[in-house]
């Protein structure tokens, strides 16, 4: 139990707190254990932050959140969970190029949430024998490319994706609307602690969360947000499944769809996203492979990937605003933009281009647009 992870829980378990104006009180604080200790006058400075947030900040809530946190690290350590606070190394690249990203996750398990090949596969929950066979195609597929599996471990087309991807002996994480501690639905309680030893559980919400309706389209963006792309094996014409795809499409994230039989209602969702060009159509594994660039061609030397750059080199503020360039179309973008979609002040955002300009980083343009180099 470190005592920066101690106050950066802390900051997250008082229920005013979201999070970006969590991130609003980093940029300004500079740490979770210096905006907890902040006088109230100081706090009320801050753009954002009203009076009825100051009172949170320092009043009996505070001490309610900072109670909780050192009972949850250490039932964390007792379970073996990981805590990964927005600014940690750990904490998964991809997830911190989308702009709602949790400020906090939960996480056990040994699959690499960096992994170099990440792939969604989401459905809907009265699936059909159509979509478990096809999830099952498409996981056998993906095996050559050893990817890592994610989907919500719900009923339907998510638990057959995490089987299938247990059963080819692909890891598979499963994003949680609970706390870890409460596996819903428990029918799936076996398979989940299969995932615990070969693959992991994630989640934002803190232990003894419940399954509120609420957390699981909140959860979906977590799905979409790890992964390069998106699968919808079947899906009807409203549901959790189109949420997750209109979401993966709201990250610039690619959605591929695996077409069904007119007149199915299992199928309509993945229909629409194919007739309104939402989504590519799936139809074997090297449609997934073309989409997310994973084919033979790019591993041959014929194409010069794009350079990569390591959280190691790098503050946590300077790798947020690496990552948003880097996710950016043309790789560029203005210097308001970036710090709205890194959730860091201006003037911070000003420094720190310059210091990565001066590095041969970035590289200014005109307009106040900056690009990586």
């Amino acid at each position: 139990m470190t005592d920066d992870l101690f106050h950066e829980l802390a900051l997250t378990l008082i229920p005013s707190i979201g999070p970006q104006i969590t991130r609003q009180l980093m940029s300004y604080g500079g740490s979770a254990k210096n905006v907890l200790l902040m006088p109230p006058g100081k706090l009320r400075r801050i753009p954002g932050v009203g009076p009825k947030m100051v009172a949170s900040l320092t009043g009996p809530e505070r001490v309610t959140a900072l109670s909780r946190a050192e009972k949850d690290l250490r039932q964390a350590e007792k379970e073996g969970v990981e805590i990964l606070f927005y600014t940690s190394k750990r904490y998964p690249n991809r997830l911190k190029l989308i702009a709602d990203a949790p400020v906090i996750l939960y996480y056990q398990g040994p699959a690499d949430l960096n992994a170099p090949k990440i792939v969604a596969l989401v459905g809907t929950r009265q699936s059909t024998e159509y979509g478990r066979e096809q999830t099952e195609r498409i996981v056998q597929g993906l095996v050559p490319h050893q990817p890592l599996v994610v989907s919500g471990l719900a009923y339907g087309i998510d638990i057959l994706a995490h089987r299938a991807a247990l059963q080819e002996g692909l890891p598979t994480v499963g994003v949680m609307a609970t706390g870890l501690d409460v596996i819903y639905p428990a029918a799936h309680r076996k398979t989940a602690e299969k995932m615990r030893e070969v693959g992991g559980l994630l989640t934002e919400f803190p232990f003894g969360t419940g399954p509120d309706r609420y957390n699981f389209p909140q959860r979906n963006r977590i799905i979409t947000g790890l992964a390069d792309g998106t699968v919808v094996v079947e899906a009807a014409i409203k549901g959790g499944a189109l949420i997750t795809a209109e979401l993966a499409l709201s990250y610039d994230r690619d959605v591929l769809a695996v077409p069904g039989n007119l007149g199915s209602l299992a199928s309509e969702g993945c229909n629409a996203l194919i007739k309104n060009n939402k989504a590519a159509i799936y139809t074997e594994p090297r449609d997934l492979e073309i989409i997310l660039n994973w084919d033979a061609a790019l591993h041959s030397g014929k194409f010069k990937p794009a350079p990569t750059y390591s959280p190691d080199d790098f503050s946590p503020d300077e790798f947020a605003l690496i990552a948003v360039l880097a996710a950016a179309p043309g790789r560029e973008a203005q210097m308001d933009d970036l710090a709205w979609r890194a959730q860091l002040a201006i003037h911070a955002v000003a420094a720190l281009l310059l210091g990565l300009e001066f590095r041969g980083v970035v590289r200014a343009l005109p307009g106040k647009k900056f690009v990586l180099a």
